[in-house]
Parts: structure tokens; C-alpha cells; sequence
């Protein structure tokens, strides 16, 4: 498949992408907000030129958030255009970027569906003199209407896992002439590297710098708040643990292991954080079904020795709800989503579990593994068994810890690498 019938299939599926819409407007309103945005109709008064990153959804836009300060520090005449696809990427981006001190610098708008029209009504709004796209959110139009204007387009932290690149294999003459149109792909790892360059990106445009996601930096502020509130809690010397980034079929697994733990831990605590907003209530009520006394974050209640779970129902919370926690469980790993960050829990100090589905972060979770700082279970059964052993051997724990500190540390300089590579574009341009 070209790009020609790319385009042809994609005005095709409208009324499919409409369908899809409302039916997530029905679990989450946000959806059927600034429909406009995502046709490039209805835009901001974006001031031009500067720098466009784009960040699909929240995980993205928290991982671009330091390259973004970077930026703005080292260029400052240049404007910062944010966008994303998901109202809780929306919400994130405002939230980190909607201050008095970023008025001005920083635009934000939804980004247009990969249509020609769209894309370039889209390009001529903002007129960036470089595209950022972050991970693996590569669309052809977008990128083509880029290449005909002359900006260089670099995809930052890029990852491709196996399974990614069989995919994208399958459409090669799609793929092969979008990547050859990159002017930077800042990979992850060698072997992520070497997947792009099969698949068709130029030799000299493709550089291992890391995953920027490990200079995550901790403010010491973030752990001092966690401790206070466990002390308000009364939870100083409670069991705590969180399980975060939950997807629909690992609530019931999470929740099946934390009732294993209080038979031996009455007084444990579990925070259980699903990864989408519109899942809150459902969780919600499958705590309560399975007779578990509960608070929720939301209301601003405090944890006492009544509640048995915590839901973590809110947004851009989730270094402080791992902060409060003794041991950490990261989702969307028991099921075949491929997981989540594991590094933020690690760069908390926290022993970090999963499940076995990792395929979005193999490298990542290889070299946990292998430094002692990461223990993988495959049910509710071993996830309990294995908290309750952290909780029963400090010193276990304590390892853990340790040696996901260590990781973190070996692999920094990831970001520096980046905007280095970005500022030569930038420079060039």
C-alpha cells in the first residue's frame, strides 16, 4: 500500500473515525470536545515558526515535558507548539505547560488526522521550523507535507519493538518512502536502530542515544509531601503498595492478590491506579463488589485504618501515588499491552514487578531484570506471593531498590544526546 491509497482508505474510514469518537464521548465527554482541532479547523492564534513536538497521549507528553524545558531554556525567541491526540494528553500538556510563565511561549492544540488537507492547513497555521515527534507516532501525510515545506521532521526516544516492525514491514512501500523523508531518528537501543534502517530510514539520519526516559529527575519536595501524608494517614509503619497503569482484565487480578495479602497483612494498603479516566468508576465499583472498603483520590478524603484500597481516580498524580508506596506493580503487563514505564517507580527507589508482557519496553525491562531490579509474575497468585516477600525480607527489598537506582544512573545522558542532535537541525534550518 502508497500513500495515495493510504489517503484514499483514510477518507474511506470517517465515518468509522466519527463512530469511534462518539462512542468514547459516551465514556469520556472530552471526546466529543474541539472535533475542529482534529481538522485543523478552529485553531489557536498560534504565534509561527519555533518548534512543534508532538506527543500521541499522557505517557509521551510527561516523557517529552524535560526536552521541552530544554528547549525553551536554550532557545527562547522560539515558540513551543504541543500537540496530542487524547483529552488526557490534553489535560496533562495544560497542566505542566498552562502556567503565567508559559504564556506566549508555549501553543497547544490537538493534532489533525493524517489527511493531506488537514496536515497542511495544519503546517501553514504554525509554520515550525522543526518537527518533534516522540516514541513511535509516525504518520505519512503529516511527514510528507513537512518534507515538501523543508522542515526537518526528527522522531525523539524512538522506539520499534519486533512485533512494531513486522508490522510496519507489511506496508513497506508506505513505510520505506515516510522514513526516508526522517531527518532524524533518535533511537533507543542499536537493535531499535537497526529496525528502522530495514524499514527504510537513511543510514546517517538514524543515532542511538538512549531513552531519555531515564534522566528522570525526582524532586526531593515529591518525597517529603508522600512522606507527610502517610504520616497524616497515621500509614507510617502500614504495608503499602501500588499497582499503576492497570488495563480492563488486570483490576481483577490486582484486587484478587490484594485480598491474599490481608489475610497475612490485615492493615495493607493497596493504591490501584487504572491507566484511563473513563475505567475510574468501573474500578471503582469492582472494588466495592469484591468487599473491599475503599476511598478514592479524587475527593481529597483521608486514608484511614478502615480503607483497604486507594483508587487513584485522578490525573498527573502518578509519581506521587508511587512516592507513597513500599513496593510498586506496573500494569498493562499482565495483559498483552505490551506494559508501561517501569523506570518511574525505579527512580522512586521502589521495588518494581510485572507481568511477563513487556514488549514495549524490552530493553528497559531487560536490564532491570538482569540488575536484580525487576521481578516479573504471571497471576495474582505470584503477584501476592511476591509482594509479600518484599514486605517479609527487607533486605530483598532494599536490593531492589538499590540496583534500579544503579540502572538509572549507568543510562543518563540520553537527553543531553537528543537536543544535542536537535539543535544541529535546528542550527541547519
Amino acid at each position: 500500500m502508497n500513500r495515495l491509497l493510504y489517503t484514499l482508505l483514510f477518507h474511506l474510514g470517517l465515518p468509522v473515525v466519527a463512530v469511534r469518537l462518539a462512542l468514547r464521548a459516551r465514556k469520556a465527554s472530552a471526546y466529543a470536545a474541539r472535533i475542529g482541532e482534529r481538522f485543523s479547523f478552529g485553531l489557536p492564534a498560534f504565534k509561527p515558526g519555533g518548534i512543534w513536538v508532538h506527543a500521541v497521549s499522557v505517557g509521551e507528553s510527561i516523557a517529552a515535558a524535560p526536552m521541552i524545558r530544554e528547549l525553551m531554556a536554550r532557545y527562547p525567541d522560539l515558540p513551543i507548539t504541543i500537540t496530542c491526540m487524547t483529552p488526557t494528553g490534553s489535560e496533562r500538556i495544560q497542566a505542566m505547560f498552562g502556567g503565567a510563565e508559559y504564556q506566549g511561549r508555549v501553543q497547544h492544540c490537538y493534532l489533525a488526522y493524517d489527511l493531506p488537507w488537514a496536515a497542511s492547513r495544519f503546517l501553514e497555521r504554525v509554520q515550525p521550523k522543526l518537527a518533534v515527534i516522540m516514541e513511535t507516532e509516525l504518520w505519512p501525510n503529516h511527514i510528507n507535507q513537512c518534507a515538501k515545506r523543508g522542515i526537518p521532521v526528527a522522531l525523539a526516544n524512538a522506539r520499534l519493538s519486533e512485533r512494531s516492525a513486522r508490522g510496519y514491514a507489511r506496508f513497506s512501500k508506505l513505510t520505506g518512502p515516510m522514513l526516508a523523508q526522517m531527518s532524524l531518528i533518535a533511537a533507543q537501543t542499536p537493535v531499535e536502530a537497526e529496525r528502522f534502517r530495514r524499514l527504510g530510514a537513511r543510514d546517517e539520519c538514524v543515532q542511538v542515544t538512549g531513552s531519555i526516559k531515564f534522566d528522570l529527575t525526582v524532586d526531593p519536595a515529591l518525597l517529603e509531601r508522600a512522606h507527610a501524608l502517610r504520616e497524616k494517614w497515621s500509614a507510617l509503619e502500614r504495608p503499602v503498595w501500588i499497582a499503576a497503569s492497570t488495563h480492563e482484565g488486570e483490576d481483577q487480578q490486582v484486587i484478587a492478590a490484594h485480598r491474599r495479602l490481608l489475610q497475612q497483612w490485615p492493615d495493607a494498603l493497596l493504591i490501584l491506579v487504572p491507566r484511563h479516566p473513563e475505567r475510574f468508576n468501573a474500578v471503582f465499583e469492582q472494588i466495592k463488589a469484591a468487599g473491599l472498603r475503599v476511598q478514592r483520590r479524587s475527593t481529597g478524603g483521608p486514608v484511614t485504618v478502615e480503607h483497604q484500597v486507594l483508587l487513584g481516580d485522578t490525573m498527573g498524580e502518578l509519581l506521587f501515588l508511587y512516592a507513597l508506596a513500599d513496593v510498586a506493580f506496573v500494569g498493562g503487563s499482565l495483559v498483552a499491552n505490551g506494559g508501561h514505564n517501569l523506570l518511574e517507580p525505579a527512580a522512586l527507589s521502589k521495588p518494581v514487578l510485572s507481568g511477563p508482557h513487556l514488549f514495549n519496553f524490552l530493553e528497559i525491562a531487560n536490564q532491570l531484570r538482569e540488575a536484580g531490579a525487576l521481578l516479573e509474575v504471571n497471576d495474582a497468585g505470584a503477584l501476592a506471593q511476591e509482594v509479600a516477600q518484599l514486605w517479609q525480607i527487607p533486605q530483598q527489598a532494599a536490593a531492589m531498590r538499590a540496583a534500579g537506582l544503579a540502572v538509572m544512573r549507568a543510562n543518563q545522558g540520553a537527553l543531553e544526546r537528543l537536543l544535542a542532535a536537535l539543535g544541529l537541525l535546528i542550527k541547519a534550518g
